[in-house]
């Protein structure tokens, strides 16, 4: 009997295991999917548009809520600037044709801190002329009244020689792709 009992109270215990283990997703949800636009990448995407739109329309007001009064920028050529010290290069800034494009790839949100990683592209008044600066950025956000305000933001430009060399792989120059010793000349 007590064989019996143990058995039965066994089964019971597994059986909502089971059926759990078994149990049909929701209708729509599509199980094992991996998203590629994540909310956190939408919604910092938002704030550096935002940004970007301040320095092209040359908006001191929409820079400043973007940026936050401890921001630090390390520039691609090295130059270290305050939050001060941009807005003030937006305007007495003799280049009136600064364009600025960024488009946030990933984020990682730690508590009220966040860092986003991306891609730019700065057009500006060169020395010989108009130039398009392309890079990369990581950009250090702080949570402050339910709002984002950029802390730190650091730009490395992607030289356009690396890029060619790149896209321009030598090609082999063996007939075959896999070269077997012994059976092939």
């Amino acid at each position: 009997m007590n064989r019996r009992l143990a058995l039965l109270s066994a089964l019971l215990l597994c059986c909502p295991a089971l059926f759990a283990q078994n149990a049909a997703p929701d209708a729509g949800v599509a199980v094992g999917v991996v998203t590629t636009e994540k909310p956190e990448v939408a919604e910092f995407q938002k704030v550096d548009d935002a940004w970007s739109q301040a320095v092209n329309a040359r908006d001191e007001y929409g820079l400043e809520l973007a940026l936050s009064p401890l921001f630090v920028d390390v520039a691609a050529t090295g130059d270290v600037t305050t939050r001060n010290q941009q807005v003030a290069q937006l305007i007495n800034g003799d280049d009136k044709t600064v364009r600025l494009e960024q488009k946030v790839i990933t984020v990682r949100v730690l508590g009220d801190v966040a860092v986003a990683n991306g891609t730019y592209t700065l057009h500006h008044k060169g020395k010989n002329g108009p130039v398009d600066e392309k890079g990369v950025f990581t950009q250090v956000f702080q949570r402050v009244h339910d709002r984002w305000l950029c802390v730190n933001s650091q730009r490395t430009e992607i030289r356009e020689d690396a890029l060619q060399a790149v896209k321009a792989k030598k090609k082999s120059s063996a007939d075959e792709p896999f070269h077997i010793p012994f059976f092939t000349k």
